[in-house]
């Protein structure tokens, strides 16, 4: 709000041109705070799983994850004399995995992750969090109600 105000300000006095510097400017100085960082994920806590399991998809998506956690793909060995797309392809997949795993841990409170630190598959963690939090379909109707509501105000 304040952005605009000052551009309006500057416009009525001066340049277009010096408007769009000016804004330019700005809105470098505000997003510079974030070059060269990754995002935390959200933690969640054992509340408000509704609201946390479409941030943390949405994180897992922008990392390049989800397929990691949706697919319940297993990395299987290479093979004798592997091609180098082969041995790319067995990096990147095993990474993947890896990072999305990593994530769901970094994403969850201590007690919870005292819960899922055994589990290996990222595809079982994702499910025991969403049967244990996601609740029945009343509680679900109730919960998408409650979205609506809150959407409408």
């Amino acid at each position: 709000m304040e952005l605009l105000n000052d551009a309006e300000e500057k416009l009525s006095k001066g340049d277009p041109l010096e408007v769009a510097a000016y804004v330019k400017l700005r809105l470098q100085a505000q997003s510079c705070p974030l070059k060269g960082t990754s995002l935390a994920p959200p933690v969640f806590n054992g509340d408000n799983y509704h609201v946390w399991v479409v941030r943390m998809e949405a994180y897992l998506e922008a990392n390049d994850l989800w397929e990691a956690i949706e697919e319940d793909y297993e990395v299987l060995p290479l093979s004798d004399n592997p091609t180098l797309a082969q041995l790319r392809n067995h990096k990147e997949r095993k990474a993947r995995k890896s990072k999305a795993r990593a994530s769901l841990f970094a994403a969850v409170s201590s007690t919870i992750f005292t819960r899922i630190m055994t589990m290996k598959s990222t595809f079982e963690i994702w499910n025991f969090l969403k049967n244990e939090y996601e609740g029945d379909e009343r509680i679900k109707g109730m919960q998408v109600l409650n979205l609506v509501r809150e959407f409408e105000m």
